[in-house]
């Protein structure tokens, strides 16, 4: 007979607060935001304990009730958006282009596995600096395609841009991630 796994919230902020705490902020870079975000999950997992199945740690689980609290707040903040904020980004990554679209510097070849870095701790917390480094719209289309695994039509929809934008946006942040990686991680 399955039993269902006993939870035990009165753990879970010490167990798990921090690191919720920082999945918000890579997200959302807002202190008290993802403060907030991180007890409205508290609150939602208290509230559908009953539903936890046991086919993954509480840690995903809560993690999971996050991600989709992270992403019905950019949905919000994307409908309320003042016109200010619609601009199109900078130009400095056309500078790194010709008339034609050839680089006009190449990027460096890296000269490393990329299996290996991702098993590099000092790795991720370069593209985290790099990642708060990015425009927040291009930071949030980069996490909810690279890391969350969002579907290019979901991210539109929870971003509200056009097929066209975000594959802009995605190209941009690819762009500066690159550039920033190469200074902070890669750079001899």
């Amino acid at each position: 007979m399955n039993q269902k796994p006993v939870l035990d919230p009165e753990i879970w902020v010490e167990q798990y607060g921090d690191y919720l705490f920082r999945y918000a902020m890579l997200r959302i870079r807002d202190p008290a935001l993802a403060e907030n975000l991180v007890q409205e999950t508290f609150l939602a997992a208290l509230h559908n304990r009953d539903t936890f199945a046991g086919h993954s740690s509480e840690r995903t689980w809560l993690t999971g009730i996050l991600k989709r609290k992270v992403i019905d707040h950019l949905r919000r903040r994307s409908r309320e958006r003042p016109v200010s904020e619609i601009t199109p980004e900078d130009s400095s990554i056309e500078d790194l282009f010709d008339e034609r679209g050839a680089w006009k510097v190449r990027p460096n070849a890296w000269g490393i596995d990329p299996s290996e870095v991702l098993e590099k701790r000092e790795f991720w917390a370069s593209l985290t600096r790099c990642t708060a480094e990015l425009p927040p719209r291009l930071a949030q289309a980069f996490l909810l395609r690279e890391v969350d695994g969002l579907s290019s039509e979901e991210i539109c929809k929870v971003l509200q841009v056009s097929t066209t934008n975000l594959w802009v946006m995605l190209h941009r942040a690819r762009l500066r991630l690159r550039q920033c990686l190469e200074n902070h991680w890669f750079a001899p």
